[in-house]
């Protein structure tokens, strides 16, 4: 049971010049003394009595403890009343562990190893009769420290032996467990950190206080007002009345407020990289579009397997999509059919149903095709441009701990006038660059709707690996041309995840630790903000 303010104070009052130079003599409960932990240490004989022992101990520094915690609380309230002040003192007392006390009863791994041992340094005994008297683990540890310490070695038979020379052993390390429990420490300190690391010691925490009179001791304790109220002012009662003292060190309320989610944070530094490139955002609010801007206008053929169910989220309701330009489907319809622009196309029979189903788009850059069709059909004719989009994709995916059904695409791309693939792999350059990856390698790869296309490797300094970031190509003829992109007018495209970058920067290991049921609140409000 705490000690209740008033106690305190006789108690102070009564002490040798109103001090009281160590609280736990106020206690009525102690932690154990050392010499009886040390008399139960050496009356043991089983495993069973160290862990009975242990509990003991641990029981009575814990009610200790407590009590020293409670009596804080206490000295905090009399010292905003300045009755009291008073320094806390922390303790962090050794013990023994439970490997420890079975060091001290039956001697150390490796001593025991050692007596085990043949007389003989020329004789050995097998593995499998130490294991046997040890135990596994005993033997694991006291092999390692004899084998370090040169006490033992293996024979070529494969049997355990002694080590030349070491005709007599002290078990040095029981040694240092019995003076730290009859003195509480050791001079040499690596040799704690050594047996701590051994797991045979451990620390304790101990808080208590040296507490003297304040300015403002009294036997008894006032109420304080914390409130001048319209009351006291207008019946004169604040002339009388003892305020509490303003503490403006104290730590105001954290008031409750929102967070940008890691994405989010991610997505506004990718964003700022653009802008700052002179790029131009696009609209990305159709998450529902048309398989003709999906697939068909990219120069997907409709068998490819991208578009089957086991990848694409299909929409029943409605059944088709009723805005498609009918000139430019009639183009996309002829190049798929019997190609144009140089090449032969595909020579199957376009299915109109098949272009007006409606899906979650699998890709923005089904909203890259859309924006390019509108600046090449723009009043006054087409226009050199640079666009990105961020926003959401959904493929029909089983989620794991690299996938999921929906994710985030980082998207851009740059219509001008002679682009070359020189011009891509510089702007990519330049991009990763500004994110902070200057590491590049670029592989040649295929896409329905840009040639050539190439994947985009950074190495990864903590993987120590290669790994791929993006990909990127220069669209094809046959996707650009039917939109009206004149002669001469290249488009290069390149695209990659919001998640990995994210997941990167913020040491995520698993995606549904960033998106999901599985985010932790607590990852998001403290997440810090990111500059690449």
């Amino acid at each position: 049971m705490s000690l209740s303010a008033e106690a305190l104070l006789a108690r102070l009052d009564a002490a040798p010049g109103g001090v009281i130079q160590d609280s736990r003599t106020l206690a009525p409960v102690q932690p154990l003394a050392r010499d009886e932990g040390l008399k139960r240490l050496l009356a043991s004989t089983s495993a069973a009595q160290d862990k009975q022992d242990l509990a003991e101990e641990d029981a009575a520094h814990k009610a200790a403890a407590q009590w020293q915690l409670q009596l804080q609380g206490v000295l905090l309230s009399l010292q905003s009343k300045e009755m009291v002040a008073f320094r806390s003192i922390e303790q962090q007392p050794l013990y023994l562990t439970l490997d420890g006390r079975e060091a001290v009863r039956l001697g150390s791994p490796e001593y025991r190893l050692w007596t085990l041992l043949p007389a003989d340094a020329g004789q050995g005994r097998a593995q499998a009769e130490l294991q046997a008297e040890l135990g596994a683990d005993t033997f694991k540890q006291a092999q390692a420290r004899a084998f370090r310490n040169k006490l033992a070695r293996r024979l070529p038979d494969g049997t355990f032996a002694r080590a030349e020379g070491v005709a007599d052993l002290a078990d040095d390390t029981r040694a240092e467990l019995l003076e730290i429990a009859e003195t509480g420490t050791l001079a040499d300190e690596k040799k704690i950190a050594e047996l701590k690391k051994r797991k045979m010691l451990a620390t304790r925490k101990l808080l208590y206080f040296t507490i003297e009179k304040g300015p403002q001791f009294a036997l008894t304790v006032q109420k304080l007002e914390t409130d001048l109220t319209a009351e006291m002012l207008t019946s004169g009662a604040w002339k009388q009345a003892a305020f509490k003292k303003y503490n403006f060190d104290a730590e105001g309320v954290v008031p409750p407020s929102g967070a940008l989610h890691p994405l989010l944070k991610v997505r506004a530094e990718f964003r700022h990289i653009f802008f700052e490139m002179g790029f131009t955002e696009m609209p990305t609010n159709r998450f529902v579009d048309s398989s003709f801007w999906c697939f068909d206008s990219l120069f997907v053929p409709q068998q490819h397997p991208a578009r089957d169910v086991q990848d694409t989220f299909f929409v029943a309701d409605p059944p088709a999509a009723k805005e498609i330009p009918e000139d430019y489907l009639q183009r996309v319809i002829e190049v798929h059919e019997r190609g144009a622009f140089g090449s032969i196309g595909y020579r199957y029979p376009f299915d109109r149903s098949v272009t007006e189903s409606l899906v979650l788009r699998t890709h923005t850059t089904a909203v890259s095709s859309a924006m390019l069709y509108k600046i090449a059909n723009q009043p006054g004719g087409f226009k050199p441009a640079k666009l990105f989009s961020i926003d959401r994709v959904f493929r029909n995916e089983a989620t794991d701990m690299t996938h999921l059904a929906e994710f985030h695409q980082v998207e851009g791309v740059v219509a001008d006038y002679n682009l070359t693939l020189g011009d891509l792999i510089g702007f990519m350059q330049i991009f990763f660059n500004k994110m902070g990856v200057h590491k590049l390698r670029f592989k040649p790869a295929y896409n329905p709707y840009t040639e050539p296309s190439l994947e985009i490797f950074s190495y990864h300094e903590g993987l120590r690996k290669w790994v791929e970031i993006g990909n990127s190509g220069m669209f094809r003829p046959e996707m650009i041309r039917p939109m009206g992109i004149p002669d001469g007018v290249n488009v290069l495209g390149f695209g990659l995840s919001l998640e990995r970058p994210t997941m990167i920067r913020y040491g995520i290991r698993d995606i549904r630790h960033l998106v999901g049921h599985k985010v932790p609140l607590e990852s998001v409000l403290k997440a810090p903000a990111v500059r690449f």
